[in-house]
């Protein structure tokens, strides 16, 4: 179990990075170019799509760094609750937009994160 949640953990790491780190760089109208499941930014200002960013890379960190480090490792699955809370609002302004199709990798990245949320909160939990 440990090791699934540290892979999962890992993955989500790694997305969130990439996707985070691209959001902050990156001009909206460029992101909006990838295709119509990357239209979502036209509802927000040039400022909340580097915000999301930012948020994405933070959460990235805190779901590696603490546990890596062990030091004040609850922050992982705090990181982790707020992936979830923050791809809760994703699936709302896919629901809002009228996107159903692209909301199932939201409810995916929702469930990869509430099971590593779960996981360190409960049977894995790191915090000694």
């Amino acid at each position: 179990m440990n090791l699934a949640l540290w892979i999962v953990t890992g993955l989500l790491a790694v997305a969130y990075l990439l996707g985070g780190g691209a959001k902050v760089v990156m001009a909206k109208e460029r992101i909006a170019a990838f295709g119509p499941s990357s239209r979502w930014v036209d509802d927000f200002g040039n400022g909340g799509v580097k915000a999301i960013g930012a948020v994405e890379i933070l959460a990235a960190v805190g779901l590696v760094l603490p546990a890596a480090l062990d030091i004040a490792p609850v922050l992982e699955p705090l990181a982790a609750l707020g992936l979830v809370l923050l791809m809760i609002g994703a699936a709302v302004v896919r629901l809002r937009r009228h996107e159903i199709e692209f909301m199932v990798v939201d409810v995916f990245y929702i469930a990869l994160a509430a099971f590593v949320a779960w996981g360190r909160l409960g049977p894995e939990s790191l915090v000694h």
